[in-house]
Parts: structure tokens; sequence; C-alpha cells
């Protein structure tokens, strides 16, 4: 039963992606690609100071990488650079260990059952891989390779 309601959350997410459309005001913007999946997308994220006061993403990826990056706008939008870098690693434990410690991360736990498909975690990391590159303003497309 766990798991219906993990992949509903997903499909919702998938369906009805949150914080999808364009910025134009945003201070920071980053692109990120998939190679293996061919998922692309482009972050932006408005600063105040060092909280995120918005975020949105556009682009086109498969159910995992939009699902995630739905979450993840949802999850680190007014929260602090530091904050959203600490949920992220969370998260990232979540994906590749066997036995990840506690972490408060809220609904990304519906991302548990990734970590039996390798492949699907480049998927679910790059718009947190792209945020990255957005909070450290770095030039290059954020890539999962």
């Amino acid at each position: 039963m766990l798991d219906d309601l993990y992949q509903e959350v997903i499909l919702d997410h998938t369906r009805r992606p949150r914080n999808f459309h364009q910025m134009p005001d945003a201070t920071r913007q980053a692109e990120g690609y998939n190679p293996l999946c061919g998922d692309k997308l482009k972050l932006f994220v408005k600063l105040d100071g060092e909280t995120i006061a918005d975020i949105s993403f556009v682009g086109a990826g498969c159910a995992i990488s939009t699902s995630s990056a739905s979450l993840m706008t949802e999850t680190v939008k007014g929260k602090s650079r530091q904050e959203a870098v600490q949920i992220m690693e969370r998260f990232h434990d979540l994906l590749t260990t066997e036995k990840p410690a506690a972490a408060n991360i809220g609904k990304l736990t519906v991302f548990s059952g990734v970590r039996e498909f390798p492949a699907r975690v480049k998927c679910a990391t790059l718009a947190w891989h792209t945020l990255k590159s957005a909070l450290t303003d770095a030039a290059e497309v954020a890539s999962t390779e």
C-alpha cells in the first residue's frame, strides 16, 4: 500500500509538475542534461540574500526526472542555500546508500525505491545537480555523467 502511495505522488508530480514555468526575473539560472535518459531542464532561482525566495523549471524528461524537479522546487523554496545543499546531500544518500541515515526530507522519500535501479538515480538527481550549479553560479551545463 505504501508503494502505491509513493507511485501516486510521483505520477501526480509528473502529470502536474509544480513550479513549471520560466521566471524572467530569476537571479540565477542553470541548465541540466542527463545523456543516459535524454532529460533536459532549465532551472530558475530567485535569491533574496541567502534564501531561495522562488524557484521554477522548464524542460522535458522522464517521470522520475520531472517529478523529482517538481518536488525539489517545493522542498527548497524558502530555504537557505545551506539548507538546500543539506537536503540535497540527504536526498543523494537516500538514493545511493543501502541503509541511508534517517533524514527528514518529507515527500522526497517517495524516491527511496529508485536506489534499486542505478540508472534511474541519475534521473532523480538531475534537478539537484542543476540546483547546485545555479547556487554556485556555475557556467557549464550540469550533467549526471
